[in-house]
């Protein structure tokens, strides 16, 4: 998507040990526009695909995640990062990893909003080597929901995340593929 390339280019920074700073327009504020066109361009990726509901991690995969659901016409779902007073002990958990913030989070969706018939899209801002997107797709299975289809914004391709999801036999759409962040440059998937 060359929109979200060009911000990627003009916004983003490249900070030590191959982390992309995007927080200007998705990981801190949020550029609605762009995320609408974002929303879009997942709608026509999956729309064939027969969701029935979106599934993101909280927090910055909410808003490319509720604009696909509306593109949609699904729910959104998104996992919680910490199980709050109002759920109940019906949900279903995972442990992630957060490459970033170099912590596990365990991430939480209350039981009642997946049944054995949801085919999920699961969305997310980044994908380096897949920690976040595996949790999700733990949380389906527990559920017995299909993973239907994986978005991604932004994708670092020599992270190993997006291997994984190929060879696993996910359908994986990236936005924005990353084949490089060396010497404080991004180099997109295709660029010389």
């Amino acid at each position: 998507m060359k929109l979200l390339e060009d911000r990627i280019r003009s916004d983003g920074e490249v900070l030590p040990g191959n982390v992309l700073k995007i927080n200007s327009f998705l990981n801190h504020q949020v550029d609605p526009e762009l995320m609408k066109k974002v929303g879009e361009e997942f709608s026509q990726l999956f729309k064939d695909s027969g969701i029935t509901k979106v599934l993101t991690c909280e927090a910055s995969g909410i808003a490319p995640g509720v604009m696909t659901a509306y593109e949609l016409h699904v729910p959104l779902v998104f996992a919680r990062k910490k199980k709050p007073a109002t759920l109940n002990d019906a949900v279903y958990w995972a442990d992630v990893y957060s490459y970033t913030k170099k912590v596990t989070n365990q991430i939480c969706v209350e039981q009642k909003f997946f049944d054995q018939d949801d085919r999920l899209l699961i969305i997310d801002d980044f994908l380096a080597n897949g920690e976040a997107v595996k949790g999700m797709i733990n949380i389906a299975n527990q559920a017995g929901a299909e993973v239907a289809g994986v978005g991604i914004v932004v994708a670092k391709t020599f992270q190993g995340g997006s291997d994984w999801l190929k060879e696993h036999g996910y359908h994986l759409e990236a936005l924005a593929e990353i084949a490089s962040l060396a010497n404080n440059q991004v180099r997109f998937v295709g660029e010389k």
